[in-house]
């Protein structure tokens, strides 16, 4: 771009020293160049700080992984490279006939439990009979020992029941209450099983809805959809291709419809004027002779030349070293796709900060960057 400027003022010289018929000497050659020397440099000092310029810059897109949450051999792929898709299309499927089992294994397994639960609540309702059947046997045995008791006591030697058939009558009473709490113990062990409860559903029954539904969701899992609206492209995968659900192994790229943004680099001395919100311009090697107008939407807040991270490894002086560009993302007013342009295209962004511009040089900033949006129809130069 300085050569642009060079350029154009020498070409201008030229014209002035012909039409004017201005003669070669040593008092005109030098005020003309010393004068460009001047007028070039305010005029390069003053854009190239106010209206930033970004010799590399390229499109910027996001690329979803697709990853199946179970592994399995591909069945059949449903989609065709680069066509669009909708959220919820099919993408491909696995074979399923592992989880079919499983979901059966798992639907008889809770019908089971389920059929256990009413078999318990009955066996909990026979054992509170036999807890009250305990209770009036033990109250019989009871009644019959006291009786017994009193007599042989009042009657003294004229006592018409023994000794030996009032021990007899208090063993049998002590056997029933042995009984009455055996029944008593077994119905609170029955009662502890039936009312175990979650979320007002059996902890047992529970639990095996919860496998269940997880063999559901893994059945589910084997057809694999579009996350969102997009186009899925460089499809390799074939039936009978084995799919992975290590998320470090995807089995196909899936490009999201957003809205198309380019991504600059700019030197660091142009962040005093690059701000969010100011207008930008761009040309793309792919459309040469156009300029996009948009702006600045994002200014990255971090340059990966000065990342760190916690490991074992000495920090070397090397990545001190590497120069840090400022990265600035520039939503165009333009639809890129109205051009027919692939992911990724690459060109160059100046931005105009029309604020700090006292003396009006973002004129020559936009005149340079339609130059060289021709030239590309030769070469696409940087």
């Amino acid at each position: 771009m300085d050569l642009l400027i060079i350029l154009t003022y020498t070409a201008i010289c030229v014209v002035i020293f012909k039409t004017f018929k201005i003669p070669l000497n040593k008092w005109s050659v030098p005020t003309a160049v010393l004068g460009g020397v001047f007028i070039l440099s305010a005029i390069l000092m003053v854009m190239n700080y106010n209206h930033p310029y970004a010799k590399y810059g390229k499109e910027v897109f996001v690329n979803i992984p697709i990853i199946p949450q179970v592994t399995g051999t591909v069945a059949e792929v449903n989609v065709v490279a680069n066509k669009k898709v909708k959220k919820g299309d099919i993408l491909f499927t696995l074979q399923n006939e592992e989880q079919t089992i499983t979901l059966q294994r798992a639907e008889a397994a809770l019908a089971e439990s389920k059929n256990a639960v009413f078999q318990k609540d009955e066996a909990l309702l026979a054992a509170i009979a036999i807890v009250a059947k305990a209770k009036a046997n033990e109250e019989r045995a009871e009644t019959t020992f006291q009786r017994y008791d009193d007599a042989h006591k009042n009657g003294g030697t004229n006592s018409p029941f023994t000794q030996q058939q009032v021990d007899t009558k208090k063993k049998l009473f002590e056997s029933t209450q042995a009984s009455t709490n055996a029944a008593k113990a077994d119905e609170r062990r029955l009662r502890l099983i039936t009312e175990s409860k979650i979320l007002g559903e059996n902890t047992q029954v529970a639990q095996l809805q919860a496998n269940r539904d997880k063999a559901k969701l893994d059945l589910a899992r084997t057809i694999i959809r579009a996350p969102v609206d997009g186009t899925p492209t460089q499809i390799a995968i074939r039936p009978g291709v084995r799919a992975s659900s290590l998320p470090l192994r995807p089995v196909m790229s899936f490009i999201p419809d957003e809205k198309r943004r380019f991504a600059a680099a700019f030197w660091q001395n142009s962040l005093l004027r690059l701000e969010v919100g100011i207008d930008a311009e761009v040309i793309l090697d792919a459309v040469p002779g156009h300029v996009f107008t948009g702006k600045v939407v994002d200014v990255l807040p971090a340059m990966s030349e000065g990342e760190i991270q916690a490991n074992g490894n000495l920090l070397p002086s090397s990545m001190l070293m590497r120069h840090g560009f400022v990265i600035a993302v520039i939503e165009l007013d333009e639809d890129l796709n109205d051009y027919n342009l692939p992911l990724g295209v690459q060109g160059q962004a100046a931005t105009l900060n029309y604020e700090h511009d006292v003396l009006h040089v973002s004129l020559v900033r936009r005149i340079l960057l339609r130059m060289m949006a021709w030239l590309k129809y030769i070469y696409p130069i940087k």
